[in-house]
């Protein structure tokens, strides 16, 4: 499989996981609900990858697939199974082939999780023996940190600032 193949392989199982994740069935998900007091992944914040050429493989995902696409990547808006007022983002992301931001990683693709409880979950995971790859960051977005599993993807945990939405169109949105 070319390189491009597998990025839009990778690309469409994650947005896909992602969307199950969210499915408004409080039944169904891969993770406890967003109100558990556990600290730990609550979804799927993003799929990051290297491309040769970003510019051009945002450009062709907007053509093909229509993508929304800006100098980041495209962001696709969802509401919480536990309080529609609250909006989510999962972002897609084509980084440059000579990127370092996946290191030490030598991974062409780094998943982002979005967490609850971002500094217990830390604990509990330097406790395990899990690599921290860094100290928690803090932006007016939300708080990230990055790990490694034991295949050495780096993962990228996102707690993000939750914003509540009350204004909705006829269609939930």
């Amino acid at each position: 499989m070319k390189h491009f193949e597998k990025i839009a392989v990778y690309s469409v199982i994650v947005l896909l996981f992602g969307y199950l994740i969210v499915v408004p069935d409080k039944n169904v998900g891969a993770v406890e609900s967003e109100t558990s007091d556990n600290p730990g992944v609550t979804g799927v914040g993003g799929v990051f990858f290297k491309a040769k050429d970003p510019k051009k493989i945002k450009e062709w995902y907007h053509k093909h697939l229509g993508l929304k696409t800006d100098e980041h990547g495209a962001k696709f808006e969802f509401r919480s199974i536990d309080d529609p007022d609250v909006k989510g983002i999962l972002q897609w992301s084509p980084f440059s082939a000579d990127t370092k931001y996946f290191e030490p990683s030598d991974k062409d693709f780094m998943i982002n999780f979005r967490v609850r409880d971002i500094e217990k979950l830390v604990k509990k995971l330097k406790a395990a023996g899990v690599p921290v790859v860094d100290s928690i960051a803090i932006y007016s977005y939300g708080k990230f940190v990055h790990i490694l599993d034991p295949e050495n993807n780096k993962i990228e945990l996102w707690e993000p600032v939750q914003k509540k939405h009350k204004k909705r169109t006829e269609n939930g949105y």
